[in-house]
């Protein structure tokens, strides 16, 4: 048996596409949306979903998604579901423009709200009494 038959087509498709030394944890998510158990396309999107993004481990508990063992950092969580996705897609023989439009279904993060600008008080005005003097 030759080494290129010990993946799966799908495995190795992954391989391919993220061959770089620097693309190896994407490789991997790309695997698993491959080796994913799932039936469906929608399954193996739901399973990308749940791998690449922090979810709370424990119910009701969301301090728990700290624990959970997705990537974090919201630009990891899209590249991993981005490699998951082409995965699920070599897994089903998806066409890439199919497979490029799949978003997470994570809503999207909103940004920090802008702070309201503090007024200076009003109880005291400075006088010519409260302003130190330079002169001798």
């Amino acid at each position: 048996m030759l080494p290129q038959q010990w993946a799966s087509p799908c495995g190795n498709q992954c391989t391919n596409k993220y061959a770089a030394l620097m693309q190896i944890p994407w490789r991997v998510f790309c695997k698993k949306g491959c080796d994913a158990d799932v039936e469906t396309w929608e399954e193996c999107l739901e399973e990308c979903n749940e791998i690449c993004y922090k979810d709370p481990v424990l119910k009701d508990q969301q301090w728990s998604s700290y624990i959970d063992r997705s990537p974090g950092h919201s630009t990891y969580s899209k590249e991993c579901f981005r490699a998951c996705v082409s995965g699920c897609g070599y897994k089903f023989d998806m066409h890439s423009e199919k497979v490029d439009k799949v978003r997470p279904n994570r809503p999207p993060k909103l940004p920090p709200p802008v702070p309201k600008p503090t007024r200076p008080s009003v109880d005291h005005i400075e006088t010519a009494e409260d302003i130190p003097s330079t002169s001798a």
